[in-house]
């Protein structure tokens, strides 16, 4: 296994989507029944305007794609490209927290360190940019990660979906490592 860390371009959205639609319908299996399961496709997915930012990044496995995520700083929290309630607007770093968003990992790479390796490269990029804390809407199955990566439950709240079924989400946060200059 050699896992490599690159920036997503947009000839990777095909790949990602794949992808994304693989982790959810997987990894969600053992924490949501499956009406829940399938009403997540609607509040997640691809958000092309992560990619079209240079915030997206893509784990590599000897060349095959292991996994995804980035960060924002604008104020969307999450969804993709097909949610309702998007929110172009930039953040300031200086009171806003930047946004880890859409983290995926596919289900046969996953407890690889594919998805530490995406947040870490998140966490200091958007340091990097000046932010000072960052803040995601965890899926109960990512909740663990971001756990032992130091994020902190902030609230836990649902996701209206199209077919009635709220979907269960975690905020939580974490005050970013500021690096010496």
């Amino acid at each position: 296994m050699s896992l490599s860390l690159r920036l997503a371009v947009p000839e990777d959205l095909p790949a990602l989507r794949d992808l994304m639609n693989a982790s959810i319908a997987e990894l969600l299996k053992p924490f949501l029944p499956p009406d829940a399961v399938t009403a997540s496709f609607d509040i997640m997915g691809l958000d092309s305007q992560l990619v079209a930012d240079g915030t997206y990044f893509v784990v590599e496995d000897d060349g095959a794609l292991a996994g995804c995520g980035g960060w924002s700083r604008r104020a969307t929290l999450f969804g993709g490209d097909h949610s309702a309630g998007r929110d172009a607007a930039l953040l300031d770093p200086a009171r806003d927290p930047a946004r880890v968003r859409a983290m995926y990992t596919h289900p046969d790479h996953v407890r690889k360190g594919v998805g530490r390796m995406i947040l870490d490269a998140c966490e200091a990029a958007a340091a990097d940019e000046g932010f000072v804390r960052a803040e995601m809407a965890a899926t109960l199955a990512g909740e663990p990660l971001y756990r032992a990566c130091g994020y902190q439950e902030i609230e836990k709240f649902t996701a209206p979906t199209s077919a009635g079924i709220e979907v269960p989400l975690v905020r939580m946060g974490k005050t970013l490592a500021v690096m010496a200059q």
